[in-house]
């Protein structure tokens, strides 16, 4: 949610004449599910607005009204598509109304489930098992499809790590080659990526010479998930596992575990 709101606050400041507005409501929906609450977040400004034409297209990549153009104002067009991708994982939906020349209102519905104080406590002892900071340790993710890079390294920054990104095995390969050892702390690695695939590169990566380059944890990432496909990941001793979509929450835990381990593959 914070990446979310974050996104559209930001895209609405970011293209508010002076003198505008941004209103952020906040309610709870009525819900039928037995242990969760339906929350819904309105994001209104008084910006430049977008035109019916353009709606359609506003949550694929690289799109920006020409308005914005016109206006010489930078930016990348993925803060809309992070958004839409987001809204998706947590199972939610986003709609949007606007009107050129009098603003746009975003309407974000997700469910949530609700922390009940004894599940909390748990969490709570659960994070502290493996109590790590993460501030100014490096990971290099190696990742081909953008929007994924995007949203991956965003949520990693904010949790405290540095990120280098590379978009296939031979660059993730050359890059532990040539960096000094102990340069990275982790690799989060896309089984699927291009020109040498992620069980290839982590097998050239555990096979360096420098025993501190090739020791170095390495966590798969993969939409498949089938039990041969996690086998083929530590046959060629990855250190773990992360289906995609990618819960962050739960990649958090796992990058806690695999780097309080003083052995990386223990």
């Amino acid at each position: 949610m914070q990446e979310i709101l974050s996104n559209l606050i930001s895209n609405a400041i970011k293209y508010m004449p002076e003198g505008g507005k941004v209103l952020i409501d906040v309610q709870e929906l009525p819900y039928n599910q037995e242990g969760y609450t339906l929350i819904q977040t309105k994001v209104s400004d008084t910006g430049i607005g977008m035109s019916e034409e353009f709606l359609p297209s506003l949550f694929e990549l690289f799109t920006r009204e020409r308005n914005t153009t016109l206006s010489k104002i930078p930016g990348t067009g993925l803060g809309m598509a992070i958004v839409k991708n987001l809204v998706d994982l947590m199972n939610g939906s986003i709609e949007v109304e606007s009107e050129l020349g009098k603003g746009s209102t975003f309407t974000i519905t997700i469910p949530h489930k609700i922390a009940y104080k004894d599940y909390t406590n748990r969490n709570i002892e659960s994070s502290n098992e493996f109590d790590i900071d993460f501030k100014g340790k490096r990971i290099l993710l190696a990742e081909d499809n953008e929007l994924n890079v995007e949203i991956t390294t965003t949520i990693l920054s904010e949790m405290g790590f540095k990120v280098k990104t590379v978009e296939d095995g031979i660059l993730c390969v050359n890059e532990m080659q040539h960096q000094l050892a102990n340069t990275f702390d982790l690799i989060l690695m896309d089984i699927q990526i291009p020109n040498m695939d992620g069980y290839k590169a982590t097998d050239c990566i555990r096979h360096l010479s420098q025993p501190e380059k090739a020791n170095i944890p390495i966590i798969a990432m993969s939409a498949n998930t089938f039990e041969e496909d996690k086998k083929k990941a530590f046959d060629v001793k990855m250190n773990d596992y992360i289906t995609k979509p990618i819960d962050f929450q739960k990649m958090e835990e796992v990058l806690k575990q695999v780097l309080s381990k003083k052995d990386p593959l223990s």
